[in-house]
């Protein structure tokens, strides 16, 4: 069904993002049109998701060009419920951003900088074209290595150096996939190659373009061996890119996996599943080990991405329909305990006259600060999956996905590596809001920044007392992955 919203997620955005660089010395004015872009993004994408379970996938034909000859924008239910978890954590990064107190969310460009990341994200998850996927990425890519660039961390350079040149090993493991599927099929929307490939016909250079995409889906989560950018990158950044970069900028990769498996490469789903279960366990224990021994609470959480991600990952190579649903519950509970968790540190930080999150400087800073330790609190046992939080319904369900797999070995490794995500958490949480402050802590700040992540928090114990709606949106969203037909047949017609 054609639904001209799908332009809302992205255009009205990137329109606002231009308008807010022209008004950028009306400081008030651009902020409020900048957020109001994220929130108008949100609304869309709600809208979307509700669409699709009404009628079925919503696209929109961009010219009126007829796919495969012209760019499709798709929203099935994969697309909207990773698109309505993405605009969330973005929407409620610019509020926190607009509380702030860092002084590179004051210059002109950050917040049209943050909206082109929401914007450049949005895109990747709607795109029915490989290329347009490819233009849309670079966007996120070029808009977060700005971003963290003008961070007020003096290493923050340096860091987005880095990643620029990494990122080039991504975009170029991309365009030779794009190029090898163009040369071999004469066509780049999602639902023609697919359709192509369903008659089991495979050209020489078919199942190198599947290797170069999930060579180029794993560097962008950051998944073992591509990981090695991910901590200085995210650390350095500023609190509220942070919080988008590891919760839900490090999803499109996960969302390109799962793409590639249940809709165009379904022959070779299962060797992609069995590397993506080794890659997942690697992550888990990599990423747990790191967060417990790293020496910066920012830094603690980027490396606890790795691990969180492994999870995901385990999931989705164990193939199932119950294990499938399991990632997806996973990957949307994790982004907003990962954001909420990411930008209470941010608050804390911001009570240190360095605004550093180093362990050494910064414990004992946050005594006294009840509700940060509260809601602190709650994103650490959400992340160590405690109940009733929405931690817990994701390990639920993860534990299910691999029961039904038959998974045992993976499955009893991911629940050992759990009880280390408690141990760095809690021992965090003591450390910051237990023991007794150092001197050079500043006055208490004003709590606007912390809104943000509480209405994220919220949102957390909403999922645990009451996860019936998400998981039913996740296991009908598994159902039609089950019939790639479905969203080949609302591309291309028939």
């Amino acid at each position: 069904m054609i639904n001209p919203l799908l332009l809302g997620t992205i255009f009205v955005p990137l329109l606002c993002a231009a308008f807010g660089l022209l008004i950028g010395r009306f400081r008030t004015l651009q902020h409020l049109l900048i957020f109001g872009g994220g929130v108008v993004a949100w609304v869309c994408s709600v809208l979307l998701l509700i669409a699709n379970f009404e009628s079925g996938v919503q696209i929109y034909r961009v010219g009126g060009w007829e796919p495969p000859f012209g760019i499709v924008l798709v929203a099935d239910k994969l697309s909207s419920v990773f698109a309505v978890m993405a605009t969330t954590v973005v929407a409620a990064g610019l509020l926190y951003a607009l509380g702030c107190k860092d002084k590179c969310v004051t210059y002109p460009a950050f917040m049209p900088l943050f909206l082109c990341m929401g914007v450049g994200l949005n895109g990747a998850l709607y795109t029915g074209d490989i290329f347009t996927l490819f233009v849309f990425i670079e966007l996120m890519v070029i808009s977060s290595v700005f971003l963290v660039a003008i961070s007020d961390n003096r290493l923050g350079l340096e860091a987005a150096i880095k990643y620029l040149f990494i990122s080039a090993m991504g975009t170029l493991f991309l365009l030779i996939a794009i190029g090898s599927i163009y040369a071999t099929f004469g066509t780049l929307t999602i639902a023609d190659i697919a359709q192509k490939l369903a008659t089991g016909e495979r050209p020489l250079l078919a199942e190198a373009a599947a290797v170069m995409l999930m060579c180029a889906f794993l560097l962008k989560s950051a998944v073992f061996p591509f990981h090695f950018w991910q901590p200085d990158f995210h650390t350095t950044a500023p609190t509220p890119v942070h919080s988008v970069l590891s919760s839900v900028v490090v999803k499109v990769g996960i969302y390109g996996l799962i793409r590639m498996i249940t809709v165009m490469f379904t022959q070779e789903a299962a060797t992609i599943e069995n590397i993506l279960v080794i890659l997942g366990v690697i992550g888990i224990f990599f990423g747990s080990l790191g967060a417990l021994r790293t020496y910066d609470a920012k830094r603690m959480l980027a490396y606890s991405t790795f691990g969180q991600i492994g999870f995901i990952l385990v999931a989705i190579g164990w193939g199932t329909p119950a294990a499938l649903v399991g990632a997806l519950v996973y990957a949307v509970n994790h982004s907003f305990i990962k954001s909420a968790l990411l930008m209470l540190t941010g608050v804390v930080s911001s009570r240190t006259y360095g605004k550093t999150a180093t362990k050494r400087e910064i414990g004992g800073v946050g005594k006294g600060m009840v509700l940060t330790s509260i809601l602190y609190l709650l994103g650490g046992m959400a992340l160590a999956g405690i109940p009733p939080l929405n931690g817990f319904i994701s390990k639920v369900a993860l534990v299910q996905g691999g029961i039904d797999a038959q998974g045992w070995l993976a499955l009893g490794l991911a629940v050992a590596a759990g009880l280390i995500t408690l141990q760095y958490m809690i021992g965090t949480w003591s450390l910051l809001f237990q023991q007794a402050p150092d001197e050079g802590v500043k006055a208490k700040p004003t709590g606007d920044a912390q809104y943000a992540p509480a209405l994220l928090i919220g949102l957390c114990v909403l999922f645990g007392i009451y996860a019936a709606p998400l998981v039913e949106v996740v296991t009908r969203t598994v159902t039609d992955l089950g019939d790639p037909s479905l969203y080949i047949r609302a591309v291309l017609g028939g």
